[in-house]
C-alpha cells in the first residue's frame, strides 16, 4: 500500500504504531463480548466501521481537503475488496465465533494468522528467512500453551470452524493490501476499507436475518461497541493500515502473539482473572517468537526497508 511518502519511516513511527496494536487489539476481544451481550454480531460491526468510516472522513475532509480522496476506481475497488476480506470476513466472523467460544479462545486462534501469511509468501514465491518461520512456529506454540493455561472449557466446533475462518479471511486480505490498486492516501485507504467492510456486515447480517432492537441494547454493549469505534477501529485499524504499508508483513504480522499476553494481562488488572504459571510460560515462549521475527527482519535490508516502489502497483 502506498504511504504518503518516498521516504523509510522512522523506526520509532513502526514501533508506536506497532505498540498501539498490540495494546489496542489485545482489548477489542473484550470490547466485541461486551457489545455481543445485547447487540447481534454482523450488525453491531457494521454499526461500528460505518460511524468510524464517517468520522475519520470527516476528519480527513476537514484538515485536508478532498486531496486525499482522489483516488482511481481501480484504486477504490482495491481498497473495497481489502475491506471485505478483513472486517466482513474477519472482524465479523471472529464477533460470531465470540457467540460460542471464549475471548481467550479467539485470540489463540486468530493466531493461526502469521502460519497463513507465511504460507502466502512462499506460494508468491518470497521465500522467509528460517529463523522468521521458526519465530512464526514458536510464537504460536506459546499462544497454544497460554490458551491451555486460560482454564478448561469445552468449546463449540461452530466457534473453533468459524473462527478459523476468519483468521484465513484476514490472513488473505492482509496478504493482498500491498499487492492490489490502493488509494494513494493512507487514512483515505482506511476510511474505503471500513465503509466497505460495514456495509457487507449489513448485509450479511441483514441476510442471516439478524435485527437490531435499539430499546434492547444495554447501557455495557453501546459503551462496548463506542470504545471499538472510537480506539480498536478509528486508532488500531488505522494504525494497522499504515504498518501494512511502510513495515516488513513478519514484522506487523506478530500482533497476533501479543494480544493473547494482552488480554491476560487486562483480565488480570480488570476482571481479576489468575494468571497460572503455565499462564506466564505461554507468555515468555511468545515474546521469543517475537524476538526471533522482529531480530531476523532487523537483518534483512530487503524487508526492512520497505519503498514506495516495493508497494506501488
Amino acid at each position: 500500500m502506498p504511504g504518503n511518502t518516498a521516504d523509510t519511516p522512522r523506526p520509532l513511527m513502526v514501533w508506536g504504531a506497532l505498540a498501539i496494536v498490540y495494546v489496542v487489539w489485545g482489548s477489542t476481544y473484550l470490547g466485541i463480548k461486551i457489545a455481543i451481550e445485547t447487540m447481534p454480531p454482523m450488525l453491531s460491526g457494521s454499526l461500528r466501521f460505518a460511524v468510524a468510516a464517517l468520522l475519520l472522513g470527516a476528519f480527513l475532509l476537514v484538515r485536508k481537503g478532498t486531496g486525499p480522496f482522489r483516488m482511481s476506481g481501480r484504486q477504490l475497488g482495491g481498497a473495497a475488496l481489502v475491506g471485505v476480506l478483513l472486517l466482513t470476513g474477519g472482524n465479523g466472523m471472529v464477533a460470531v465465533a465470540e457467540q460460542h467460544i471464549s475471548t481467550g479462545l479467539a485470540a489463540l486462534l486468530v493466531a493461526s494468522v502469521p502460519l497463513w501469511l507465511v504460507v502466502f509468501r512462499i506460494a508468491a514465491r518470497d521465500r522467509p528467512a528460517l529463523l522468521t518461520l521458526l519465530g512464526v512456529l514458536v510464537g504460536f506454540g506459546g499462544v497454544a500453551a497460554l490458551s491451555i493455561g486460560g482454564g478448561g472449557e469445552t468449546a463449540s466446533t461452530t466457534g473453533i470452524v468459524v473462527i478459523l475462518l476468519a483468521s484465513l479471511s484476514w490472513s488473505i486480505g492482509s496478504f493482498l493490501s500491498a499487492r492490489v490498486p490502493m488509494p494513494p492516501n493512507v487514512w483515505a485507504a482506511s476510511m474505503v476499507e471500513m465503509a466497505a467492510g460495514g456495509l457487507g456486515l449489513l448485509v450479511t447480517g441483514l441476510s442471516f436475518g439478524e435485527r437490531l432492537d435499539v430499546a434492547a441494547v444495554s447501557g455495557r454493549s453501546w459503551a462496548g461497541l463506542a470504545y471499538l469505534i472510537l480506539v480498536g477501529s478509528l486508532v488500531g485499524f488505522t494504525a494497522y493500515t499504515w504498518l501494512l504499508g511502510n513495515a516488513p508483513i513478519s514484522l506487523v504480522s506478530t500482533y497476533a502473539y501479543v494480544n493473547p499476553a494482552v488480554a491476560v494481562v487486562l483480565g488480570v488488572l480488570v476482571v481479576n482473572e489468575v494468571a497460572t504459571t503455565q499462564m506466564l510460560a505461554g507468555g515468555a515462549v511468545i515474546l521469543v517468537g517475537v524476538a526471533l521475527v522482529v531480530s531476523t527482519e532487523r537483518r534483512s535490508k530487503v524487508r526492512t526497508a520497505v519503498t514506495a516502489e516495493e508497494v506501488k502497483v
